[in-house]
């Protein structure tokens, strides 16, 4: 019998890594960014073009590489990192199982150019498919400049899963931002279809949050410092009210490496109990400093997963050290009582003895002696003598001597008496066609037995198809703001406010300007109130980022829904008999009345037998 194991050739193997490394343009971002931080480069350029499935390139000042080295970058597990397996556990460094330029290499076409300062010219090697088109002397600045272009050119299949260009560049900017973040004294810039995005100076670490997530940021944080033999933490957490919907402003920093971790972010939310409403996630930016040899990051092959040695004591320490900065900056409650500063005593009057004060008494005062008139106007009740009193007595005499008869007229106020125990309440009640139950459900009666319906879920229904109608027809009604009102967000999220701009002005909005982290709106669709402006925007970016939408996404159907269930008759809301009546006659004027926006049952059916089955 023949040998059927063998060795699979290189540019096979290379695609095959490229399956784990290399999932989407992000991927591609985040080891050439890295790949420029290792270079020791303090200015770093991200060019991308058609959210990177046409183009990235990264261009950075670092130290640059030699013709030898540059041709040996491309090979599989070529590093410069790590010279056995004991550096593995002392590593200071992104990258060190040098398999990301040889799995970039395998699905796409990538062109270097590097330049070390001490040489005049620079490399330039092509490569299509692991296969070296050209390798030749250039003029290059110092440093090295990465493009990678037609990414999975190859194979067809993978770029079939890639998902719009919308959700793409979403995963580049978070790939951005995490690099960013962990490295504030490093300058970025980030460009998308030659329009900047990002240009973010070297700065501290809450200055470099700050230009990411917009100057509102600024009064959000809560600073955090801890330093124990075992740990090192630094950062902020963001106050309680400002807690946000989803996770997109929670970061990680292991030793200047972005990680997840649901047992530490577990660790937050421990210390931030009681005080974030449910479904809100606290914002926290926190930096943790640990011994290298403390931790495996070799577990995972995007390196955003790390073994600890001691999770415990990480959690233990972490979750005080938050608790410990809410309440050192008066952010969480504390056990005392109100604390008023005016009942301090003085400096001045600090050594000071109390004085006794004197107490004047008037012991010739008697209230029942009569007062002599002497020119003073006293009032009527001390003018009276003891004998006026037999005055108010004037008159009984003959009232108590009238006839019994005088009395049989007197009318006493009472409620009037019912008919029967039921009687008028019944057709009362027979007046009214609906009924609300627990300011919840809404109760109506049909000739098989009765309707109960769920007025949140119902309105959403009747307002998700009246939103529908308006973006499609695009006749919606504004009403005109006295004065715009100014909403503040970062740059990820003005960037989903600006693709869904044209549909959100199809509602009724009206946006007067979007750039620099502030959006001004004059104009909002009718029933809408102020107050509500910013949380219905919230919502909708929020619900944008969690459904993640594919190429066959619809903006306008998410955008109704999304508004639809932000303006929607809250439950526990007391609705008129009027206001209920509208609510079910508009439900059965839709034209899918049976279920909510989100396909859950606005009503149920509850029939005469149902009903007599419970009595039986």
């Amino acid at each position: 019998m023949s040998d059927i194991i063998q060795l699979l050739p290189d540019h096979v193997a290379n695609q095959i890594a490229a399956g784990e490394v290399v999932q989407r343009p992000a991927s591609v971002v985040k080891e050439l960014l890295e790949n420029a931080i290792d270079a020791d480069a303090t200015a770093i350029k991200l060019i991308i073009k058609d959210s990177g499935k046409t183009l990235v390139q990264v261009i950075d000042n670092g130290k640059g590489m030699s013709p030898t080295d540059a041709r040996l970058s491309f090979e599989r597990h070529a590093t410069s990192k790590i010279r056995s397996a004991d550096d593995l556990f002392s590593l200071n460094t992104k990258g060190f199982r040098g398999e990301a330029l040889a799995s970039i290499a395998a699905i796409a076409h990538v062109e270097l150019k590097s330049k070390q300062e001490s040489e005049e010219l620079g490399t330039l090697i092509a490569i299509e498919g692991s296969e070296i088109k050209t390798q030749e002397v250039t003029v290059t600045p110092t440093g090295t400049s990465i493009a990678v272009k037609h990414l999975f050119f190859n194979i067809p299949a993978r770029r079939n899963f890639l998902k719009s260009n919308t959700v793409e560049l979403r995963h580049i900017i978070d790939e951005f931002h995490r690099v960013a973040l962990a490295h504030p004294t490093i300058a970025f810039a980030m460009y998308h279809n030659g329009s900047e995005l990002f240009n973010l100076h070297e700065s501290n670490y809450r200055q470099r949050v700050v230009h990411i997530f917009g100057t509102k940021t600024n009064e959000k944080l809560v600073p955090v410092e801890e330093t124990t033999e075992v740990l090192k933490i630094s950062g902020f957490v963001g106050k309680p009210q400002f807690a946000k919907k989803t996770k997109s402003e929670q970061f990680f920093f292991v030793n200047n490496r972005f990680i997840k971790s649901p047992y530490l972010n577990h660790a937050i939310n421990a210390a931030f109990d009681g005080l974030v409403k449910d479904g809100n996630h606290p914002i926290y930016f926190l930096n943790l400093t640990v011994d290298p040899k403390s931790i495996d990051i070799n577990i995972h092959p995007t390196k955003t997963e790390i073994k600890f040695d001691d999770e415990h004591t990480l959690y233990a320490i972490l979750r005080s050290s938050v608790k410990h900065s809410l309440g050192q900056f008066n952010i969480a409650p504390v056990l005392d009582f109100d604390y008023d500063t005016n009942l301090d005593t003085p400096y001045n009057y600090k050594d000071k003895g109390a004085e006794t004060p004197t107490v004047e008494v008037d012991r010739d005062y008697n209230p029942f002696r009569e007062e002599r008139s002497s020119g003073k106007q006293t009032s009527s009740f001390k003018k009276q003598t003891p004998n006026s009193w037999d005055s108010l007595y004037v008159g009984l005499e003959s009232k108590g001597t009238r006839d019994s008869q005088d009395f049989s007229q007197v009318e006493f106020e009472s409620e009037p008496e019912n008919a029967s125990l039921f009687g008028n309440q019944l057709q009362q009640d027979n007046a009214q066609s609906t009924y609300q139950f627990q300011n919840k459900y809404i109760i109506s009666t049909i000739k098989s037995g009765m309707l109960m319906i769920d007025q949140h879920r119902a309105h959403q229904r009747v307002l998700y198809e009246g939103l529908l109608k308006s973006v499609t027809v695009k006749e919606a009604v504004s009403q005109q703001l006295l004065f715009p009102l100014h909403l503040h967000f970062t740059g990820a999220e003005l960037t989903i406010l600006k693709q869904l701009q044209s549909d959100l002005e199809a509602t009724g909005f009206v946006f007067s300007a979007i750039a620099e982290g502030q959006v001004e709106i004059t104009g909002l669709p009718i029933n809408v109130p102020d107050s509500e402006v910013s949380i219905i925007l919230e919502q909708l970016i929020s619900d944008v980022e969690q459904e993640v939408p594919d190429s066959h996404f619809s903006a306008t159907d998410l955008l109704a829904k999304s508004m639809a269930k932000s303006l929607a008759i809250k439950t526990g809301q007391s609705l008129s008999n009027l206001e209920q009546e509208h609510l079910v006659n508009s439900l059965f004027a839709c034209k899918e009345p049976s279920v909510s926006p989100t396909n859950r049952a606005t009503f149920i059916t509850i029939t005469i037998d149902e009903v007599d089955r419970k009595f039986m």
